[in-house]
């Protein structure tokens, strides 16, 4: 993999790679209601097979993710990854959706942006349906909520949604793209 001067190489040391696999396996291991026909064993080959995207997977862990595996596509032969924590990630909170709605600010301006940080890490934000599936294998964002990919026709007139879990009912809002919150971040997918 090329990777520019500027940026961080996505390899994981011996190590990492390591304890990100102990650490998939024992989620995994702890929550075999969201995958309960796959066996680890073929996760692990498809993960070592696939170094870049045991990279993204890392990523998704050190900003507080928790990566599980919640599906597998029996067409293209890979398994799905979804963040699992209770909460949008903490490493991912206070952002506003994408870079043009962080340009767009003239002050107070967050870190970053959701769209911008889910493509350096090599993940797509969940959908609105995935949310909702995700929603199915637990209760999550019960405090938090996290932005979804938003529709290009809502996006162009500056808006951007998100979903939380509320009264036991999943919710979809709207915002302006630009704000941002300290308990709103965004939940990421992974093929592998």
């Amino acid at each position: 993999m090329t990777t520019s001067p500027n940026s961080p190489a996505k390899e994981l040391s011996t190590e990492q790679r390591e304890e990100l696999l102990k650490a998939l396996k024992a989620r995994f291991d702890k929550n075999r209601d969201r995958h309960k026909v796959l066996e680890w064993a073929n996760v692990q080959a498809k993960l070592e097979a696939q170094t870049e995207k045991l990279w993204s997977l890392h990523e998704m862990e050190r900003t507080g993710g928790e990566p599980d595996v919640v599906d597998y596509d029996k067409e293209t032969g890979e398994f799905i990854f979804y963040d699992c924590s209770a909460e949008s990630p903490k490493g991912r909170r206070s952002i506003c959706y994408d870079r043009e709605a962080l340009e767009s600010r003239k002050e107070h301006k967050p870190q970053n942006s959701a769209m911008e940080m889910a493509g350096d890490m090599g993940i797509e934000l969940l959908t609105e349906e995935q949310y909702r599936q995700l929603q199915e294998l637990g209760k999550f964002d019960l405090k938090t909520s996290s932005w979804v990919k938003t529709p290009a026709n809502i996006r162009e007139l500056g808006g951007a949604v998100f979903c939380d879990r509320r009264y036991n009912t999943i919710f979809l809002y709207h915002n302006g793209a630009e704000s941002y919150y300290g308990a709103r971040g965004f939940r990421g997918w992974l093929r592998v």
